[in-house]
């Protein structure tokens, strides 16, 4: 398989940057609206995004401190998504949850491989 056209893979990490602004984005609105008071309601609204903000920079992130193989970042990533996906179905957006879910597969996928395919043809 070859690696994505040069304007695509732009496309895609751009899109993938977008998507991690709008976990963190989904996890500090339902992290902000879940709780019974204000205390849990400001420590979840700013703690879910931080959280997944550092864990991202951890295992995620181009330069990731701890380097897991594709299976693992990939996993981590449906992980972290996929909370974010619950997190704006939580707050009774279903759809959006779903398009969200849907576009974040898709970024990921086409992501890996890309990737996959820049490393064998380096190989």
């Amino acid at each position: 398989m070859r690696s994505l056209p040069a304007p695509l893979h732009a496309a895609n990490e751009a899109l993938a940057f977008l998507l991690e602004l709008a976990m963190l984005a989904a996890l500090g609105c339902w992290g902000f609206r879940t709780g019974g008071s204000t205390a849990v309601h400001v420590l979840l609204g700013i703690g879910a995004p931080l959280a997944a903000a550092v864990a991202w920079g951890l295992f995620a992130s181009p330069r990731a401190r701890v380097r897991l193989p594709m299976a693992g970042v990939v996993a981590f990533k449906a992980l972290a998504f996929g909370g974010a996906a619950l997190a704006i179905a939580g707050m009774g957006r279903y759809r959006l949850a779903a398009a969200f879910a849907a576009v974040a597969l898709v970024n990921t996928a086409l992501a890996t491989m890309d990737r996959d395919a820049a490393f064998r043809a380096h190989r």
